[in-house]
């Protein structure tokens, strides 16, 4: 399962004027993190917008992102929510779940679950797919937070359970969890700004936000890094500080759309409500950093 180490990107879902999915900007965007050199691509996920697209809209992005890759990269595909038993309803029937080579779940939201509704939760998903899970630890966005002793305890007890995206952006959490886990399995950082650092203490990889627009700069970095070649990796990360602040400044993906839109690789920085689009000051800050 290493094929989800390295550098995945979790892609934007572009719209055109009228809010509808851009398909011609998405397959753009495609080639783009492609040749770019990212090593897998992550659709329906919270960069994606998922949460606001209906499900035949959810059907047919994931149709045209494995259309566009062609079998180049693997895919793997955002499917979670907080309602276990609709999350496993979804497992059993969505259609194109066989183009996904991997799920990425995330932690129930608003209802706030113990630790050991998490696991519950994650026991009953592991349970009923066929595909390898990668956890999706986000307490910022979501209200909870899993614990290291939880995602390990997941991490051994099921063999379909492959990974962890953590995105707690605490250490000593992401300490416990390298220091214990099993060995193939994989930690992966959730944050952009964190992936060097986290590299360096035993993270393989990261599923990212900024490789929507510098796919080549990030990737190689990132797997300079992998490589033990710090020295030029940081140059790399200290160069991208900025553009990490910026573009979750007024949110995500609103500052990923507006960076991709700069450099025109999708049409429109169309948002669908409730987010909308950047203030003008920071769209022109995101483009003189792209440059």
């Amino acid at each position: 399962m290493k094929k989800f180490s390295g550098v995945g990107v979790a892609l934007v879902t572009p719209f055109d004027e009228t809010g509808r999915v851009d398909e011609h900007s998405l397959r753009n965007l495609v080639n783009y993190v492609i040749d770019g050199g990212v090593d897998y691509l992550v659709a329906l996920g919270t960069t994606s917008e998922a949460a606001t697209m209906t499900a035949d809209e959810r059907a047919f992005v994931v149709q045209v992102i494995a259309e566009e890759n062609a079998g180049r990269l693997p895919i793997v595909l955002g499917i979670g929510g907080n309602n276990t038993n609709q999350v496993i309803h979804d497992l059993a029937t969505l259609p194109y779940l066989r183009l996904g080579d991997a799920i990425l779940s995330v932690t129930p939201y608003y209802n706030k679950p113990s630790q050991q509704g998490l696991y519950n939760h994650f026991k009953a998903i592991a349970e009923h797919t066929p595909l390898p899970v990668i956890l999706y630890n986000v307490p910022g966005r979501t209200s909870v937070n899993m614990t290291a002793a939880i995602t390990l305890k997941l991490a051994r007890d099921f063999e379909n359970i492959i990974a962890i995206k953590e995105a707690s952006g605490n250490f000593e959490q992401a300490t416990a969890i390298i220091s214990g886990m099993p060995e193939n399995f994989i930690f992966l950082s959730g944050d952009d700004g964190v992936a060097l650092p986290l590299v360096s203490i035993g993270a393989s990889g990261v599923i990212s936000v900024i490789a929507n627009v510098m796919p080549g700069e990030f990737s190689t970095m990132l797997h300079l890094a992998l490589e033990g070649e710090y020295g030029e990796a940081r140059q790399i990360h200290l160069q991208l500080g900025e553009m990490f602040k910026a573009l979750f400044e007024e949110g995500n993906p609103a500052g990923i759309k507006a960076a991709l839109h700069a450099r025109g690789v999708i049409a429109c920085q169309k948002l669908r409500s409730p987010l909308c689009e950047v203030s003008e000051a920071l769209y022109q800050k995101i483009k003189r950093l792209g440059e």
